[in-house]
């Protein structure tokens, strides 16, 4: 449902929801590879370099060779990207306030704990299991 709302606000944008995904992930680590950023986004390599030549021919986003390595091809915002992240992001911040405009400050907190904690044992979980298949696979 966040989703659906998020996506209502930002339609003014001209912005999709897979598009502002690409995009705020580079924000936050402008310069991935295009494997590294189909990894975290759990895309395939070919759907997102298609994602990734929309937003390039739209002027958000460059890509280039890697300094080191011409096989790897790197994302970077461009400055008409950045700009676009940033309307995104305040957007994104009216539409989060309004979202949560009607809980208490007390249940908030108890909800940020209570996530905290399934998060501290999805990730046990997770380790746990790889410890598991480490030893069966020995």
């Amino acid at each position: 449902m966040r989703r659906r709302v998020v996506d209502k606000a930002l339609k003014p944008l001209g912005v999709t929801r897979s598009q502002w995904w690409v995009l705020a992930f580079l924000s936050r680590s402008d310069g991935m590879s295009q494997v590294a950023l189909a990894d975290e986004l759990d895309l395939g390599k070919v759907a997102l370099g298609q994602l990734i030549g929309r937003l390039e021919k739209t002027g958000f986003v460059s890509r280039r060779a890697d300094e080191e390595d011409r096989r790897v091809k790197r994302v970077f915002l461009t400055r008409r990207g950045q700009s676009l992240i940033a309307r995104i992001r305040e957007s994104v911040s009216v539409t989060e306030k309004e979202i949560l405009e009607k809980i208490e400050e007390a249940d908030l907190r108890a909800t940020g704990r209570a996530l905290r904690l399934m998060k501290e044992n999805l990730l046990a979980m997770i380790v746990d299991g790889e410890e598991s298949d480490a030893t069966d696979a020995a």
